[in-house]
Formats: C-alpha cells, sequence, structure tokens
C-alpha cells in the first residue's frame, strides 16, 4: 500500500526540560486538505494525488506533526549547576482530508467510518508524543551536574537525554504505523471499506 499515516516530526527549539511537575496541556489543532471525488475510489484517489508529502516524494493520507519549546531556568550552585524549573508548551497539529464535494449517502457513511478511524489513529500519535514529553519532564527533574558553575555540562547531558527519548518515541510510532498498515492491519482495513463503500 503506497498510501499510509505516518508521524512527521516538526520539531522546534527541541532543546531545552520540566522540574516541578508544573500542569501543562498540549495544544492539539486539525487541519484539512481539500480532495476531490464523490465515491470511495475517486476519494482515495484523490488523497494518493493530494495527501500530505512525508520524508521527500511519499503522500500520506493524514499526518501528525509538533511543535516542543520549553521554559527552563538553570541555577548555578556552587561548583555545580541545577536545573530549577522548566516549563513545556506542546503544540500538536492533526493534518486529515475532507471532500470538497457533497457525498452520496453511501459514499458518506462509509467516508464517516474511514476518517474516524484515521483521525483515532492520529490521535494515538499525539498520546505517544505527550507521553514523550512527561518522559523528557520527568527525565529532567531534579537533573545537576558537578563542576560546571557555567551551566554548560548540564545542558550538553540533557541534549543527550533528549534524542534517546525523541528516538525511542520515533521508533515507537514507526512501529505502530507499520502494524497499522500490514496486511489485515487496521488502515489497510480502512482504506477497503472506503474503496468498497462498505
Amino acid at each position: 500500500m503506497k498510501l499510509g499515516i505516518r508521524l512527521f516530526l516538526l520539531v522546534g527549539c527541541f532543546a531545552s526540560p520540566i522540574v516541578a511537575h508544573a500542569q501543562w496541556q498540549a495544544v492539539e489543532k486539525v487541519q484539512t486538505y481539500a480532495i476531490a471525488g464523490t465515491s470511495g475510489a475517486e476519494l482515495y484517489e484523490s488523497i494518493g494525488e493530494r495527501g500530505p508529502g512525508v520524508g521527500g516524494k511519499a503522500r500520506a493520507i493524514a499526518h501528525t506533526s509538533f511543535r516542543l519549546t520549553w521554559t527552563r531556568k538553570y541555577e548555578p550552585q556552587g561548583d555545580a549547576c541545577i536545573l530549577a524549573s522548566a516549563q513545556p508548551k506542546l503544540i500538536i497539529t492533526y493534518v486529515l482530508p475532507k471532500p470538497s464535494a457533497q457525498l452520496p449517502a453511501s459514499t458518506r457513511r462509509s467516508w464517516d467510518t474511514f476518517i474516524a478511524g484515521v483521525h483515532k489513529h492520529e490521535r494515538v500519535h499525539g498520546e505517544m508524543i505527550k507521553d514523550m514529553v512527561r518522559e523528557i519532564e520527568a527525565a529532567s527533574i531534579g537533573l545537576s551536574a558537578a563542576n560546571d558553575p557555567g551551566c554548560r555540562k548540564i545542558r550538553a547531558d540533557l541534549t543527550q537525554r533528549l534524542l534517546e527519548i525523541s528516538n525511542r518515541q520515533r521508533q515507537r510510532a514507526r512501529d505502530f504505523d507499520k502494524t497499522e498498515l500490514s496486511d489485515g492491519g487496521n488502515l489497510q482495513q480502512l482504506v477497503l471499506g472506503l474503496v468498497r463503500e462498505q
């Protein structure tokens, strides 16, 4: 299957995490792109032509992106440096297809089932991203570096931790997509249901 839903990461300022378990909430947005057609097969073909580009040439049905920034306060304490506070700001954006024409009743039923399943899939990616931010938060609390009065070593240590956490999250997303897109997988079944208008 050429089309798949893939996690597309847009990481802005993924450089700096949280100390005093402050309450935060992700901002979640849905954006749509227009597709043409009035049958399930035509809609799916239009997705193939107009879907978001992911990884250069590949087109996806939908994708989830995020922007994560942190406000952090490093404090020198004697010769050491401690990450005293940090607050994440997370914006998750789901991009989904939307028919531009009125659909016949039979196609509308198939489309509603399809898009609900696709949106649910993307929300799982969103939850994975939130989990990643929570993991960063937990790994950051109480982080300190000895012999670091200029708070340079602690930043390097934190950057390494972020990279490891981010890589785990990306692998988790890839594994999820692989399962969902496999033969008999949830997304494959959604596409077949749409094309066959079931």
